[in-house]
């Protein structure tokens, strides 16, 4: 059976609020920032740092609710300063049977008023049905 990993959630534009580089690794992240986005707790994400270009993948663990808490734990402290901007990825791997009607959610921020505010949240549609037949829309739910 073939899999395919797909983007399932996207954090887009989250700032690091702090680091830990002597905690035991992860990144932490606010609960509600979670929830929105349905990331869960011990789930792998990859983190593309748009200042310098470095890329990791860490597993997640709940924040401060409403904190908008961004932590880099352990190593991964060592790959992006307190202020860059992220991009924060969940991925699935899936059949291609689950790729018909797949949705992924994709959440951007503004840091105007307070850090890692949510400005928009989106939803990534792709309808298969087949091959050569698909079709992809955006959609802003907030």
């Amino acid at each position: 059976m073939e899999l395919i990993e797909v983007i399932s959630a996207k954090l887009h534009g989250i700032k690091i609020t702090e680091s830990a580089l002597h905690y035991h690794g992860s990144v932490t992240i606010d609960e509600e920032i979670l929830r929105k986005a349905d990331i869960r707790p011990m789930e792998f994400v990859y983190i593309w740092n748009k200042a310098s270009g470095a890329r990791i993948s860490t597993y997640v663990l709940p924040g401060e609710k409403g904190s908008g808490v961004v932590c880099l734990n352990g190593a991964a402290a060592r790959s992006c300063q307190v202020g860059d901007e992220v991009i924060i990825s969940l991925s699935k791997y899936v059949t291609n049977d689950e790729m018909i009607n797949r949705k992924a959610k994709v959440i951007t921020f503004n840091h105007e008023s307070r850090i890692n505010t949510i400005d928009e949240i989106l939803e990534y549609d792709f309808i298969n049905n087949d091959i050569n037949d698909w079709q992809f829309k955006i959609n802003k739910i907030y």
